[in-house]
């Protein structure tokens, strides 16, 4: 309560002053745009985007104070279609200000659940691009595992919570409770559920992989050298992805990679990748049938770790892959 004491009306001035003061940063920020150079104007569309997004903000955080006066604060099915909602304008924001358009491929694949879905994490907007994927293109309810620094953005505060979510404490010293809770989380998913988490745990770039791999050599110094190959994503973490498929035995696997995010793990990413031409990104799922999945219930977790760094690899040739076609 008290995060939201200050987080949410920081929303509503900020936005405010964003609106207000339109006419004097935009020709400030084109101004400084054609000063060095960037005649595709990133600063000023990046701007643009933040007006959108504190707008786009301050509508679902109203409409969820107007579900909780009217009583429907426990009511999912209102909550899923703002998610929805948030999700689909966030992404014509993007595609308006800053050129960014999203292709999902095999989208047909992510139906019907239960599924969970292990995804590729390499920039800020990929919760945001799995959400537009999973509720607009496959009209599921997703249920999310997220970092707990996310509550800082009051929308995904205030609905996030109250839609079957979990917001994961990175720092914890027991892992125990937070892996319970992910086993919880996908407990009693239907035909229109999906669990999503990003197995890597954090954005991928060589320094982070350079360090996981160090990490991973101490404890398994083969599994190590298995994942030596990988040259665009981070290992995958499976302690959390075994806990989420514990929770619901008859669930299928998706794997999700993208590419056209590289490089905004940053803001000086952002800026450098909005101030050229943008190609669409591609969001690419593939499923794999839970008879596919090493069993998850063995006391021996090595099968099924085995399994999933061999899906990860294969995903790191396919985005290389992709790249290459790219260049």
């Amino acid at each position: 309560m008290k995060r939201r004491l200050v987080s949410v009306p920081a929303l509503y001035v900020g936005g405010l002053l964003l609106v207000v003061l339109i006419p004097l940063w935009l020709p400030i920020s084109v101004l400084v745009d054609l000063a060095r150079r960037r005649f595709r104007m990133p600063i000023a569309r990046l701007l643009g985007f933040a007006v959108l997004w504190a707008i786009t903000e301050i509508i679902g955080v109203s409409a969820a104070a107007i579900f909780w006066i009217t009583g429907q604060s426990r009511r999912l099915s209102v909550h899923f279609a703002l998610q929805r909602w948030w999700a689909t304008r966030l992404m014509w924001a993007l595609r308006v200000t800053c050129g960014v358009r999203v292709q999902v491929e095999n989208v047909e694949a992510l139906r019907p659940g239960p599924t969970v879905l292990f995804a590729r994490h390499a920039s800020l907007a990929d919760s945001l691009v799995s959400a537009y994927a999973v509720t607009s293109g496959a009209r599921l309810r997703p249920r999310y595992v997220l970092k707990r620094e996310l509550l800082s953005e009051p929308c995904l505060d205030v609905v996030g919570n109250r839609l079957p979510n979990h917001f994961l404490d990175r720092g914890a010293n027991d892992s125990a409770p937070e892996l319970a809770a992910l086993s919880t989380l996908t407990d009693g998913m239907g035909a229109d559920d999906i669990g999503v988490i990003f197995p890597e745990g954090t954005r991928a770039n060589p320094e982070k992989r350079d360090r996981a791999l160090e990490k991973i050599g101490v404890a398994d110094p083969a599994r190590a050298e298995r994942l030596r190959a990988l040259r665009h994503l981070l290992p995958p973490r499976p302690a959390g992805a075994l806990a989420m498929l514990r929770g619901c035995p008859t669930a299928d696997v998706i794997l999700a990679w993208h590419v056209g995010f590289e490089g905004l793990d940053t803001f000086g990413g952002i800026l450098r990748a909005v101030g050229r031409p943008l190609r669409p990104v591609r969001f690419v799922v593939r499923r794999v049938p839970r008879r596919d999945v090493p069993d998850v219930e063995s006391s021996d977790s090595t099968p099924f770790v085995e399994w999933l760094d061999d899906q990860w690899l294969q995903m790191d040739r396919e985005v290389d892959a992709a790249l290459s076609e790219r260049n």
